[in-house]
This record gives structure tokens, C-alpha cells and sequence, in this order.
């Protein structure tokens, strides 16, 4: 059996050290849900949001299970705290579970040229337009099937409004590419070691890739983080993103391995 802990900040001890803005935003109670073996004394446990499950603790094969259970993604990204938990994904499900690297970006607060960022976010093209996300915008995005993950973990457009933040780059009046929150956080934490921020997610429509959009869009969004003291945090699935982010001002930190399970 696994349980929903609804008081999330009782998860803190069970997930100290995790440095993923998905376990802050969860911890913090603002958004995804923490599943426990117990809520009296949990040991064990995974935080999910989206497609994304991590996982921390002593090791737990019904924890595993009951994630993939109780997620709506038809593919959940396991992220393992250690090699044990790796382990056990693999005596779960075998092949089915797929190896994959990922890339952690690092974290450090004012280390981006807003001067240059300004350059960037102004050299958009003149036959596109650029909008941060209204309500109107974050219903397209999400009733639209590749750009969903803008806006699909917020229950609504006004949990948005509170904890995301986005822009949309448009021509014709049909959004072509979008820079968003991917979930967020709503305060500064001493004990996680955080200020009130955003995860990333940077989507381009397939037929209009390979022009600058994500760039210039993504360092509109890093000023305007700026001017709301939200930190956006950057986490990287694959090469291309992690040149996207230290082309912006980032600096890549490590490698580290998740598992690709389809239900």
C-alpha cells in the first residue's frame, strides 16, 4: 500500500538534498502529489508531477508500482535517488524500463547578462509577435497536443497566474513555439534551499525549428523572471538543450539517469 501524504511538508527529511525544483514545488504543497508507504513514519516515497516521478528513500518496489499507477502520463520518466533505487526499477519492469541521460544544469542565482538577454529578446523577426501567456494563450496551449506540457500540470489558469509564467512567440496569430513553466514554487525555503521560481520547458512547433524562436524566447522569459525575482530553473533532456542553455548563460552541471516506462 502506498499513501497520499497531504501534508507535504511532513516529506521534507524523506526528500533532503533533492536539488529539482519539481520536488521544492511539491514540498511546498503548490502543485504534483507525494505518495508515501507511510504517513505516520514515511521511509520511502516518490513525488510526481507531469510525466515525472522521483523517487527517494529506502527502496520500495510497491513505491515504484504505485507511481505508475497513479499517474495519467501513458509514459512516466522514473528518476532514481541512488543506485539502489536504480536498481529496483529494473527488477520492476526489466527491458520495459529504458535507460536515458539526462543533464542538470546548475543553479546559480545572477549570473545572467540581462544586457545581452535584452539584445536577444528584441532581435525577434518582424513577421512574429511575442506574448507572455494570458488566459487566452494557456487554453490554446494546453488544448493543443504539442504544446500541452506549457501549461497542462496547472490546475487552472489562475494557479498559473500565481505560480507560472510564459510567453508565447506567434505569427499569423497561431502560436508557433512557447517558453514556459513546466510547474513552480511560490517561496523562499532556508531548509530546501530555494527562492520562489519556475522549471523550464521550451516547446517549438516541428515546422518552425531551427530559426532562433527558443532562444529569443526563452531569454524574454529569463527578464521577466528577473523582474519578479523568480528564479527559472533549467534541466536539460538532451544535448541540444543544454547548448540552448549555456548559449543564454547557463553552466551544465552533470549527467544523471532516469527510466522510460510506458504503461
Amino acid at each position: 500500500m502506498i499513501y497520499e501524504l497531504i501534508e507535504t511538508g511532513r516529506a521534507s527529511a524523506l526528500f533532503a538534498g533533492w536539488q529539482d525544483s519539481v520536488v521544492w514545488s511539491a514540498l511546498q504543497g503548490v502543485m504534483g502529489k507525494i505518495y508515501v508507504d507511510s504517513l505516520e513514519k514515511p521511509e520511502s516515497g516518490v513525488v510526481m508531477l507531469g510525466d515525472f516521478c522521483f523517487l527517494s528513500g529506502k527502496p520500495e518496489s510497491e513505491i515504484i508500482s504505485g507511481a505508475l499507477t497513479n499517474s495519467a502520463s501513458e509514459e512516466v520518466i522514473l528518476v532514481p535517488q541512488n543506485d539502489d533505487w536504480a536498481q529496483m526499477i529494473v527488477e520492476c519492469y526489466g527491458e520495459k524500463a529504458e535507460k536515458a541521460l539526462r543533464y542538470a544544469i546548475k543553479k546559480e542565482p545572477g549570473i545572467f547578462d540581462l544586457k545581452q538577454l535584452q539584445k536577444v529578446a528584441q532581435s525577434l523577426p518582424g513577421e512574429y509577435e511575442m506574448r507572455l501567456i494570458d488566459q487566452e494563450l494557456f487554453e490554446i496551449c494546453r488544448d493543443t497536443q504539442w504544446s500541452k506540457d506549457l501549461t497542462a500540470n496547472y490546475e487552472s489558469y489562475s494557479q498559473y497566474k500565481e505560480y507560472g509564467l510564459g510567453v508565447c512567440i506567434l505569427t499569423g496569430g497561431e502560436v508557433v513555439a512557447g517558453i514556459s513553466s513546466y510547474s513552480g514554487y511560490g517561496r523562499s525555503d532556508e531548509n530546501l534551499g530555494c527562492h520562489g521560481g519556475i522549471e523550464i520547458e521550451v516547446v517549438t512547433r516541428e515546422d518552425y525549428r531551427r530559426k532562433g524562436l527558443a532562444y529569443i524566447g526563452a531569454a524574454r522569459l529569463l527578464l521577466e523572471c528577473d523582474k519578479r525575482g523568480l528564479y527559472p530553473n533549467w534541466d536539460a533532456a538532451n544535448k541540444m538543450s543544454v547548448g540552448l542553455a549555456e548559449k543564454l548563460g547557463y553552466h551544465f552541471s552533470h549527467e544523471y539517469v532516469v527510466y522510460k516506462v510506458k504503461k
